[in-house]
């Protein structure tokens, strides 16, 4: 039994998140026939659980009155990468983010808002139903509607190109085993990068894997750039992640369930007290208004625990948090369920919290040096009650002092949505061989291309990584079009 429609086609996307979804849909309203893959049973990807995407100059901006500026945004992003992204993509980017808000509107995809995230600008534009929503009520009904062909649990094993530039595509049915070859003229790239992939992850990153949790949709295994590489593509950027700063990890649950939990907020995502496995402070803890910034720091220590006490529990409770996590849970939510949540993570033995009635018997319990600890504290106290940080210098309006028992300690991991970069791309998504030169009608987008950013990804634009999925999608399926014809 065949596993597609037709043996050839003029587009064949692989990838069906906001990448894939965008650049299908683009194509089809271009007239071509179009086959989009999805591997799992799902469609959308990552992107179901993505808040917002980034734009300047749109529409619900200037509704609201904000002004960002264009060459502002992308000075600062290349700068902010040391110039290893890739200005001719930022500038592309920036000129037509507006323009996608808008598109991706006429598609169907409604707004919540526009806001910022941390210290950044205004740059996050909410959609109702997060992802998900934009997915399932926008891109992919719209997709169907207008003829394109969508196979899930149908993966792409090989990619090849002949003499006359066809691009040949293995593609499997992961729920028979089923394999059949398609031809296409053009083969989109859109498969989410490698995050998924702990191989992959141990030769290409500096990252401790037994530290780092990822909370994104587990197939981000690298089939795009295993594909791109295979044909010639030149291998580039690789080794950055999207962390995002402290995270609980409970093996009892699925990573993204933490998402939504106040007392995952209030251990990793304040800027109150951490300290390392020696029981030392080490760093600025307001750095998590930069949550890259954050994962950062907590990567530059063996272990991290995050440190509370009573009174500021009591305090997020009724005052609200200092700092939220995206709009899951956001910054100022008063924390009403915390105390909830804590009893009931020490009733189950969690093994990421630790309860003592004094700092000594705090220190025991999570392996720390009883009197380092208990001295780094007492420091730390007498540095709040005079007002001024003199270790790392945070802004006093951060500064709590931790002595009103019970006393919590959390153990911290770092959280991650994605990687970022693996294939080297013109500014047309179009990927480029080990001479630099295009190959022809292949093209990689989101999280599998290169350009967008340096070794840390920048938060002070929320939702970049999110809006460079659908942008870049789009501005694919467009130069494809250009090459069909």
């Amino acid at each position: 039994m065949k596993i597609s429609k037709k043996e050839n086609y003029d587009v064949v996307v692989v990838g069906s998140g906001a990448a894939g979804q965008a650049a299908a849909l683009t194509a089809v309203e271009n007239g071509n026939s179009v086959l989009m893959l999805e591997k799992g049973r799902h469609t959308g990807g990552s992107a179901n659980y993505s808040e917002g995407l980034f734009a300047v100059g749109s529409y619900l901006q200037k509704e609201k009155g904000i002004n960002v500026s264009t060459l502002d945004v992308l000075k600062e992003e290349v700068e902010y990468s040391s110039y290893k992204a890739d200005s001719r993509i930022w500038r592309n980017y920036l000129d037509t983010s507006a323009e996608n808000i808008k598109w991706l509107h006429d598609e169907g995809v409604e707004y919540e808002g526009v806001q910022a995230m941390g210290a950044g600008e205004a740059t996050w534009h909410i959609y109702k139903g997060y992802g998900d929503g934009a997915m399932h009520n926008g891109l992919e009904p719209r997709f169907k509607k207008l003829g394109g062909e969508l196979l899930t649990s149908t993966s792409a094993i090989n990619l090849e190109i002949d003499y006359d530039g066809n691009k040949k595509v293995t593609i499997k049915n992961e729920a028979n085993g089923d394999i059949e070859t398609i031809t296409a003229k053009v083969v989109i790239l859109a498969t989410g990068g490698y995050l998924n992939n702990d191989e992959m992850m141990a030769k290409e990153t500096n990252y401790d894997l037994s530290r780092l949790i990822t909370v994104s949709c587990g197939k981000g295994t690298g089939d795009g750039l295993r594909l791109g590489w295979h044909v010639g593509g030149q291998k580039y950027g690789m080794g950055t992640a999207m962390l995002f700063g402290g995270y609980l990890k409970d093996p009892g649950q699925p990573s993204f369930k933490m998402m939504r939990s106040q007392m995952n907020v209030a251990a990793g995502q304040q800027p109150l007290l951490w300290v390392n496995e020696n029981g030392e402070r080490f760093v600025d803890e307001s750095v998590v208004y930069n949550f890259s910034y954050a994962g950062n720091a907590l990567y530059s220590q063996n272990k991290v625990y995050s440190i509370l006490d009573k009174k500021i529990i009591d305090e997020m409770a009724e005052k609200g948090n200092f700092m939220g996590l995206g709009v899951y849970i956001e910054r100022g939510h008063k924390m009403d369920k915390l105390q909830e949540e804590i009893d009931q993570a020490i009733s189950e033995n969690k093994p990421f919290i630790f309860k003592a009635d004094t700092l000594e018997e705090l220190a025991e319990k999570m392996n720390l040096p009883r009197d380092k600890f208990v001295q780094n504290i007492e420091k730390f106290n007498e540095d709040v009650k005079s007002g001024e940080d003199k270790s790392f210098g945070k802004d006093p309006k951060y500064l709590r002092t931790v002595e009103d028992g019970p006393f919590y300690g959390f153990k911290l991991t770092v959280g991650a949505y994605c990687t970022m970069g693996g294939l080297r791309i013109t500014p047309d998504n179009e990927i480029e061989d080990e001479k630099g030169q295009p190959i022809k009608g292949v093209y990689a987008t989101g999280n599998d291309a290169s350009g967008l950013t340096g070794d840390t990804y920048g938060p002070n634009m929320p939702g970049t990584c999110a809006g460079y999925a659908f942008y870049s999608g789009r501005n694919a399926a467009q130069h494809a079009q250009k090459y069909l014809k």
